[in-house]
């Protein structure tokens, strides 16, 4: 298992090839559209309000996470619109020649406020908070709804398997399960939801996230016998490796495993099969062949309620993969981003269902003297009485286009870890279930 190594700085956009090379238009066809009208008719440069909520939380669930925004700040304050891709929107008649020009010019000049990341939400919670002119606001639309709504999700599934593990580690291993670029985001959504480490590699370069590996059944599977196998994976990295012993049968392969690197082997890794039966006489065969420190890693398709259920199992750290990357059946957080206000004046959408408040929201979370939420309180256009244990929730991330210094990954990690701690001890239940927190909205008169 490998330290954490610093991240690179990040490469320019300058072409229309590939998703990593053409991040301005990572975007919905209709923003520019409303970006095209609005610069005709003169309504462009209105000062607006956007917020960023969830109007209820995926069925099940009792809790959010925010995670994302650590990634966000840095994609809109170099949110750029190059050459190639001013020529693409020109050529197909997506823009006019004087909003080609303006998005040529684009640099996002106004505030973003919000949640810290780590933090939980609630359905109605502002967790995002974007304020200026409607063009530049609103082009950003679809980066940050992509962004939140995939990392928000995998932090809240992540969160309640690190609660179901109880103490013990977890390794995120879904990188082959999702798109390229969405794995390296699930990985730093992961950690920050308290897993300890992650298979992907880019993860690491990236954000720090520590990594780890153990090998897979091709390698076995690629020597005459599994003696060898685990011979030669010893013979490079000692007897701190991992030895997946579950290709043939589990029990020899334990006694292969042991005879290959001895008694002080790190660990075994099973990745099929009954678990909960498996991981007992592995436990019980390790102790009787004087490999009493081995660990048992387990992996297979594990989400939030097969790690519950192996609680009481001789476990020592879960593999999680595609139900983490994929949100555990939740693999969106439903976020949306909607105008609240325009030149100070709340704005309100009234259609049946998808109402929201109007006006810019201040948000604070009341407490028990014992550290306990009992509520927070939303209130637009105005400032919630403040009580000796309430947290104000909101944080500044962007002023007049500059980003402001925010948390590292790791505080934000430990954020969550004493957020989690302060809610109810109902809100940390997988069953189904109100959401742990009420909210209680205070609308602009």
């Amino acid at each position: 298992m490998t330290s954490p190594t610093p991240a690179p700085a990040a490469s320019s956009a300058s072409a229309v090839t590939g998703a990593d090379q053409a991040p301005a238009l990572l975007t919905d066809h209709y923003e520019l559209t409303m970006v095209n009208a609005a610069r005709a008719d003169g309504t462009a440069g209105r000062r607006c309000v956007f917020e960023v909520f969830a109007r209820r939380l995926p069925s099940g669930r009792r809790y959010g996470v925010v995670a994302g925004t650590g990634r966000l700040v840095d994609l809109v304050t170099n949110f750029r619109f190059q050459p190639a891709e001013i020529a693409y929107l020109t050529e197909h008649g997506i823009v006019d020649a004087d909003t080609a020009q303006w998005l040529a010019d684009y640099r996002f000049t106004g505030d973003i406020d919000g949640y810290a990341e780590g933090e939980l939400f609630f359905p109605g919670s502002p967790i995002l908070t974007v304020t200026g002119t409607f063009a530049e606001c609103v082009v950003l639309e679809t980066l940050i709804l992509s962004v939140l709504n995939h990392d928000c999700a995998i932090a809240a599934a992540a969160a309640r398997m690190v609660t179901a593990a109880r103490g013990r580690g977890l390794i995120e291993m879904g990188s082959r399960r999702t798109h390229e670029q969405a794995a390296v985001a699930a990985a730093r959504a992961a950690y920050l939801a308290g897993f300890a480490y992650t298979s992907n590699l880019a993860a690491g370069a990236r954000f720090g996230v520590p990594t780890a590996g153990t090998a897979a059944h091709a390698y076995t599977l690629l020597h005459d016998d599994e003696p060898a196998a685990f011979a030669g994976q010893v013979a490079t990295l000692g007897a701190a490796t991992t030895l997946l012993v579950d290709t043939y049968d589990i029990a020899q392969g334990i006694r292969n495993a042991i005879a290959a690197a001895g008694p002080q082997l790190r660990a075994i890794r099973i990745d099929s099969g009954d678990l909960s039966v498996l991981a007992h006489q592995s436990r019980a065969q390790l102790d009787a062949l004087g490999a009493t420190d081995t660990k048992i890693i387990v992996s297979g398709d594990l989400d939030e309620y097969a790690i519950a259920a192996l609680a009481a199992e001789p476990v020592d750290l879960y593999g999680a993969g595609t139900s983490v990357v994929t949100g555990s059946g939740a693999p969106t957080a439903g976020l949306v981003y909607k105008l609240v206000e325009v030149d100070g004046r709340p704005v309100v959408k009234r259609s049946e269902n998808k109402g929201t408040v109007g006006g810019l929201k201040t948000a604070i979370r009341r407490h028990k003297p014992t550290g306990t939420a009992t509520e927070e309180i939303v209130v637009s256009q105005g400032v919630p009485d403040h009580l000796p244990n309430d947290r104000l929730l909101q944080r500044t991330f962007v002023v007049g286009g500059v980003a402001e210094p925010r948390p590292t990954l790791q505080e934000s990690r430990e954020h969550l870890r004493q957020c989690l701690i302060s809610i109810p001890w109902e809100g940390l239940k997988l069953s189904a279930g109100d959401p742990a927190v009420p909210v209680t909205m205070v609308a602009a008169s």
